[in-house]
């Protein structure tokens, strides 16, 4: 009996417990749900879209070749006995550059006019005596063949006389050969044969080579597809060409096309075209390697765009624009060229709209963007470019 009002006892009290707790749970506040966090805006660097002038150029490598290239040959054989120039010397058309030992040729001519004066008199005394056979021959005193035969005398001689005046011409032509001299204006190359040797028209890389660089010639290559465009834009007129650095970061000259070659090349698809340039400050050496651009045309008030602001999708390129609600928009656009850090679109945006051009890695459709000016947007330039450093 005792036991059985115990156990009746605590399980009063176990009840009591549990509806007092559940009592107490039913009396507790529901809590309001959180309102979201605000999403933060992303800080970028824009610019506006500007409409301007911009240059539409074909691109292409090319090879820089001599104007003109004269290798300086003797055409006689003798000894060098005087060196005029220094090796990388600039010349003129004319200039002497060597002299060959000019003794043996000059001793010839003196033993030709001799040749030559001796026939001389010969002719003056044949001549002479033609005339009194002639006379004698009017008055009966000399037979015709006599004056006949003095006639043939005197041309034998003349003839003689002509003869050795063609061989001292040709003895002066010789003498002429022992002065070295420059066919074109340019500069020397290094000195094949020293002075005091022997040099002879056989020599193979005869005594020095003068390349003409002023002016100066580019041959390039360009896609065969570019060649309609460029006969419609030469049929207007001259097209200008500028040479590049390698690296395009230095202009070098600005010349005019000369011509484009006759035919196309059938194993790389392409065509090759000459150009000219000036190369008054001789920034153009033969054999230099070149970018090279051919100026197509000049569109008027195009629409151009930092290069960096450019992205490429999968499908086209892309570009972040900030509304006048500062959230960003991904606009599709067409880009005609990138030029000198400039992109030149003529599809998709229009001048006054402003883009992103540093920070679009964080950025999305409709994110909210914060638009860095002045010192703070070189500083997220500057960090940008130095993470693009990072492989």
């Amino acid at each position: 009996m005792k036991r059985s009002i115990i156990i009746a006892l605590a399980a009063l009290v176990v009840a009591t417990a549990v509806g007092g707790g559940f009592f107490y749970w039913r009396k507790l506040p529901v809590a309001e749900a959180a309102a979201p966090a605000p999403v933060a805006a992303v800080p970028v660097v824009a610019s506006t879209v500007t409409g301007k002038d911009v240059p539409i150029y074909l691109r292409g490598i090319g090879t820089v070749i001599a104007y003109n290239t004269d290798v300086v040959r003797s055409q006689i054989q003798g000894q060098l006995v005087k060196i005029t120039f220094k090796e990388g010397q600039t010349v003129k058309a004319g200039d002497l550059l060597a002299e060959i030992d000019p003794r043996p040729y000059q001793a010839q001519i003196e033993q030709l006019t001799a040749n030559r004066d001796r026939d001389q008199a010969q002719l003056t005394n044949a001549e002479a005596n033609l005339s009194r056979y002639t006379q004698l021959g009017a008055k009966g005193y000399a037979t015709p063949q006599l004056v006949d035969t003095q006639k043939a005398q005197v041309a034998q001689l003349q003839a003689a006389v002509q003869a050795d005046q063609a061989q001292i011409d040709q003895a002066n032509v010789q003498l002429s050969y022992t002065r070295l001299t420059s066919a074109i204006p340019g500069v020397t190359g290094v000195r094949q044969i020293d002075i005091g040797n022997v040099i002879h028209p056989t020599d193979p890389n005869g005594l020095v080579v003068v390349t003409q660089i002023e002016p100066i010639s580019l041959l390039f290559t360009l896609p065969q597809s570019d060649l309609p465009a460029i006969q419609e834009r030469m049929a207007k007129g001259p097209m200008k060409v500028i040479a590049y650095s390698q690296d395009n970061k230095i202009k070098l000259d600005e010349g005019k096309l000369l011509l484009v070659d006759n035919e196309i090349s059938g194993t790389t698809g392409t065509i090759q075209l000459k150009a000219e340039f000036p190369n008054h400050e001789h920034r153009l050496w033969p054999g230099q390697l070149v970018n090279a651009r051919l100026l197509l045309e000049t569109r008027k008030n195009a629409i151009t765009v930092a290069g960096s602001a450019v992205q490429q999708g999968q499908n086209s390129a892309y570009v972040y624009v900030v509304k006048p609600d500062e959230t960003a928009e991904l606009r599709a656009v067409h880009v005609a060229q990138i030029s000198d850090g400039q992109a030149l679109i003529d599809q998709g945006l229009k001048s006054g709209e402003v883009v992103v051009v540093d920070g679009q890695y964080r950025l999305k459709e409709g994110s909210p963007v914060k638009q860095l000016h002045g010192k703070a947007a070189q500083e997220a330039d500057l960090q940008s470019s130095v993470q693009d450093a990072i492989p």
